[in-house]
C-alpha cells in the first residue's frame, strides 16, 4: 500500500484525506493542530497523525523519507523547503498553489531525479487551468485563434449567506483573502497592456450577469499576461484574469485602502482606541466624530454604504483595541474574521467563468462560455475545500499509478493531466458547462 504525507490541516484538507484514504492509500496527515487532522483521519486504520511544526526540518526529513509521495497544503512560502526534500530523497511533491520562481529553479534538478514536482493543482490556480486549457487546445485543434479570453473566477457564501454589508464571509484562508486586496494588476486589453496599481485595484470593477447567482462585481487578479505564454495563446488581444464578488466588496475595500487599513506597516498602538488608530492613518487627531471626519477625507457622503460597512465591522468604535506595536492589516483582518466566518450551517459556493471569442481561417467567429457554480452543504463541507483538495488529490493518485508520465516542476496545462482530472472530477458532480457558437453579443465587453 503506498504511503502519501499531507502536510497541514487546514480549511481545505478534509476532502484530500478522505479521497485517499478511499483510494486504498495509506495517508498520514502532519500538523500543528493535531486535534483538527485527527477528526479528519477519524478511526480509519490507513489513516495517521502526526504533531507536526512546519519548522521543523529533521522531522520532515524524516516524514518525507519514509512516504511515496508528499501534498504539501502549508503556506506557499514553505514549498520549497518541501520540495528540497522531496528531491534529496526522490519523492514527488504535490501543491495547489502558484509556482513561485523558486520552485521553478528546481525543474532541472526534479527532471533529472525523474520526478514530478506538480504545482496549481486546486481551484483557482487548477481548475480554471484545466478547463481553459481543454478550450484553448480545442480551438486550436479547429485551425482556430483565441481573440479574446477572460477567466474570472470567485469563493464566495451562497446568495442566502451573504447577509453582511461586505457581502462576503471566510471559508478559506481569512488572512490570504485580506492580504490579496494589497495586490497590484496587470492584464492585457483589445492589445493594449494596463497596469492597475494596488491603490485602484477595487476603483472600477465591471459586472457580470451569473445564473443563479445574479450580478456580480469583477476586478483584476495579479498578472494575467504571464497566461499569454502559459496557455500558449500568444495571438490573443485580450488575457484577463479576474475575481468575483459580490456589490459591495469593492466599494468597501477601496475605502479600506484609501484609509491605509490593511497595510503591513508597524506602529505604536498602546492605548489606541479604533478611530485612534484611523485617525493616526489619515493624520487627523480630533477623534471626535469619527464618520463625518472619515466621510471628509474620503470626499463621499456621510451616508455612504461604505462606511456603513466600517462602522458596522466596528471601525467606528471608540474602544481600546488592546495592540502593542502592531500593523493596520492584523487589526482590520482580525476584526473581519470575528465578524465574517461562515456559520456552522451555511453554505459556501464557488463560481468561475471563461469567456473566449474565438476566430476562425473562414472568417467565422464564435464566442465560448464555460461556467462552474458548485455549492457547499455545510460549513464543513464546503465548495471551496472540494474544488482546491480534490484535484491535488486525483493528481497524487494519478502520479503513485503511473498515469502521469512528465517529469520536472509542472501545472496542470498539459492533456495527459487535465483531461483525466477534469473527468474525474466529474464524476464527483464538479464540472464545467460549455457553451459553443454563441453570438458575439456574450461576449465581455
Amino acid at each position: 500500500m503506498k504511503k502519501i504525507l499531507i502536510l497541514g490541516a487546514g480549511l481545505v484538507a478534509n476532502p484530500m484525506v478522505q479521497y485517499l484514504l478511499g483510494k486504498n492509500f495509506k495517508v498520514s496527515v502532519a500538523s500543528n493542530t493535531p486535534e483538527r487532522a485527527k477528526v479528519m483521519v477519524g478511526n480509519h486504520p490507513a489513516g495517521h497523525t502526526i504533531y507536526w511544526e512546519a519548522d521543523d526540518e529533521e522531522t520532515l526529513d524524516t516524514l518525507v523519507a519514509g512516504h511515496d509521495l508528499t501534498v504539501s497544503l502549508l503556506p506557499y512560502r514553505f514549498h520549497v523547503m518541501v520540495a528540497k526534500h522531496c528531491l534529496k530523497h526522490k519523492k514527488n511533491l504535490v501543491t495547489s498553489s502558484y509556482v513561485k520562481p523558486e520552485m521553478m529553479a528546481l525543474d532541472v534538478e526534479a527532471k533529472e531525479a525523474g520526478l514530478l514536482f506538480l504545482n496549481e493543482m486546486g481551484l483557482d490556480p487548477g481548475i480554471d487551468h484545466m478547463s481553459a486549457m481543454r478550450i484553448i487546445d480545442k480551438i486550436h485543434a479547429n485551425e482556430g485563434a483565441v481573440m479574446e479570453f477572460y477567466s474570472l473566477c470567485g469563493a464566495l457564501p451562497a446568495p442566502e449567506a451573504a447577509d453582511n454589508p461586505f457581502k462576503y464571509k471566510f471559508s478559506w484562508s481569512p488572512k490570504g483573502v485580506v492580504l490579496a486586496g494589497n495586490n497590484d494588476a496587470h492584464f492585457l486589453r483589445h492589445g493594449k497592456e494596463v497596469d492597475i496599481p494596488t491603490a485602484e485595484l477595487f476603483k472600477n470593477p465591471f459586472e457580470v450577469n451569473f445564473p443563479e447567482v445574479g450580478i456580480l462585481d469583477v476586478y483584476p487578479n495579479r498578472d494575467s499576461m504571464v497566461y499569454q505564454t502559459i496557455y500558449g495563446i500568444p495571438e490573443a488581444r485580450t488575457v484577463f484574469r479576474g475575481t468575483f464578488r459580490y456589490k459591495g466588496w469593492c466599494e468597501t475595500l477601496d475605502v479600506i485602502k484609501r484609509l491605509n487599513l490593511i497595510s503591513g506597516d508597524v506602529f505604536d498602538m498602546k492605548g489606541m482606541t479604533y478611530p485612534d488608530m484611523i485617525l493616526h492613518q489619515i493624520g487627523i487627531k480630533n477623534s471626535t466624530g469619527i464618520r463625518d471626519q472619515v466621510a471628509a477625507y474620503l470626499n463621499i457622503p456621510v451616508n455612504s454604504y461604505s462606511l456603513d460597512a466600517l462602522e458596522w465591522l466596528g471601525l467606528f468604535k471608540k474602544v481600546p483595541m488592546g495592540r502593542g506595536i502592531d500593523s493596520t492589516f492584523e487589526v482590520t483582518s482580525d476584526l473581519m474574521i470575528n465578524k465574517m466566518a461562515l456559520g456552522p450551517d451555511e453554505r459556501d459556493m464557488v463560481v468561475l467563468q471563461h469567456t473566449f471569442l474565438a476566430g476562425y481561417s473562414n472568417g467565422r467567429k464564435e464566442v465560448i462560455r464555460s461556467r462552474m457554480l458548485d455549492f457547499g452543504t455545510l460549513a464543513t463541507n464546503t465548495s471551496i475545500a472540494r474544488t482546491v483538495a480534490l484535484p491535488a488529490a486525483i493528481g497524487a493518485e494519478m502520479i503513485l499509478s503511473g498515469k502521469i508520465a512528465v517529469k520536472g516542476v509542472h501545472i496542470p496545462v498539459i492533456p495527459e493531466i487535465y483531461n483525466p482530472v477534469l473527468e474525474q472530477l466529474e464524476s464527483m458532480n464538479i464540472r464545467m458547462v460549455e457553451e459553443y457558437s454563441l453570438p458575439l453579443s456574450e461576449n465581455i465587453a
